[in-house]
């Protein structure tokens, strides 16, 4: 079967930075909604009209992934507006609501970056911003889209939210 939109399609793949320091594999196939919200933009143009077993290597910059890091979606705010049990890692959607920095974006994930006793310092960026790719894909094997996932475009959790997901350093597997 062709990919075209909207269709499932398997993958595997290993995801480094640009000096070739392994960010993600996937060693064995995982699902990801082609033409909806799975996969990067770049991603989806390289599939199009491919089939099972089509390999492709590709260098994708910032600005087509996760974006630039913006230092000013850094910040620090009040120990004191957090959980008592606070660790570097977490992570918020936005700032608590008696934040003293109102002037930071609401609508951004916060990751916890350093704990003081007075102060935590937060980044609003993704934790690949900033970080040019370079993506090794194979595609496993390709599906009609179910009813539930054209109405979701979406199977389960999309490779972009994985990514979320990551902080420096870790890996999924």
């Amino acid at each position: 079967m062709q990919i075209l939109s909207p269709c499932v399609v398997s993958l595997t793949w290993r995801l480094e930075d640009a000096h070739g320091q392994l960010i993600d594999e996937l060693g064995e196939p995982v699902e990801f909604f082609f033409g909806g919200d799975d996969l990067l933009e770049q991603v989806e143009a390289s599939l199009l009209e491919q089939t099972t077993g089509f390999e492709a290597s590709l260098h994708i910059e910032p600005e087509n992934a996760f974006g630039e890091y913006q230092a000013e979606l850094v910040c620090f705010e009040e120990r004191s507006v957090f959980p008592e049990h606070l660790e570097v890692g977490m992570q918020f959607d936005g700032l608590p609501e008696d934040a003293t920095t109102p002037d930071m974006p609401s609508e951004v994930v916060y990751t916890v970056t350093e704990v003081y006793d007075s102060h935590v310092v937060l980044d609003g960026n993704h934790p690949l911003a900033g970080i040019a790719l370079r993506l090794h894909l194979t595609v496993c094997d390709v599906r009609e889209a179910t009813p539930d996932e054209i109405e979701a475009t979406s199977v389960g959790q999309p490779a972009c939210s994985v990514l979320n997901a990551l902080q420096p350093g870790e890996h999924l597997h």
